[in-house]
């Protein structure tokens, strides 16, 4: 009984801080007041004041993470939407996606070659660009540790978010297809959710290449990770 109510104040509190960190950017619309980021902090920061364990918190927090997965196919609605623009661009968007997912393999390696890092944490930083769940099946097969992944898929999705208007304001990038590309193979879902409040066109390409993304890293990651870790 005590782990079934721990399982529902941790869903409850979860989106308490959610909403509140939602009013929040909408009154304060900046890359780090994210509710992802804000609410993240907020929820770490109660969890080691509070002494509760992640293990407790995560009774609740499970089912909460269990639909990552649903919200992901969601985002096949402005996809649908947008899918004349998908075809008359197909051959752009798909050769974007995959020069994306390529660089995220191969700069994931360099930097934990650079770090001296090890092979668990090497295998944790492979597949940072995509979607958690894919992630976590990636390091899980090449033996990292899943919830390491987890985290560098957040450092991934909230970085693309903060640096992406500076990143293509700087090489002067404006094109909504051209941005969704960029900001779906980077920043996975973290970024489809702020290409979203962009434009629907930038949103539904960012769906695309977050997908696709995800697919090719599934291939190439364990490839690359058996290869050169």
């Amino acid at each position: 009984m005590n782990e079934w109510w721990t399982g529902v104040a941790a869903i409850a509190g979860t989106m308490m801080v959610y909403a509140a960190s939602k009013r929040m950017y909408r009154r304060f619309p900046a890359p780090l007041m994210l509710p992802i980021v804000t609410g993240t902090i907020v929820i770490i920061l109660f969890l080691l004041i509070s002494g509760i364990p992640y293990n407790a918190y995560m009774t609740g927090g499970q089912w909460i993470e269990s639909l990552l997965g649903p919200a992901v196919v969601a985002l096949a609605c402005p996809l649908y939407e947008q899918r004349h623009l998908l075809k008359r661009y197909s051959v752009p968007i798909l050769s974007g996606i995959g020069t994306g997912a390529v660089i995220g393999i191969i700069s994931g390696l360099v930097f934990t070659r650079a770090a001296g890092a090890s092979k668990e944490w090497a295998a944790a930083v492979l597949p940072k660009s995509v979607t958690t769940p894919v992630a976590m099946d990636i390091t899980t097969t090449l033996g990292g540790d899943a919830p390491l992944a987890a985290m560098f898929v957040m450092v991934a999705g909230i970085g693309g978010v903060v640096v992406h208007a500076q990143v293509m304001k700087a090489v002067g990038v404006t094109d909504p297809v051209a941005k969704g590309i960029g900001m779906g193979s980077a920043a996975h879902a973290i970024g489809t959710a702020k290409s979203l409040e962009n434009s629907e066109t930038e949103g539904a390409v960012s769906s695309v290449a977050m997908t696709v993304s995800a697919v090719i890293v599934a291939f190439l990651a364990p490839l690359a990770g058996n290869l050169f870790l």
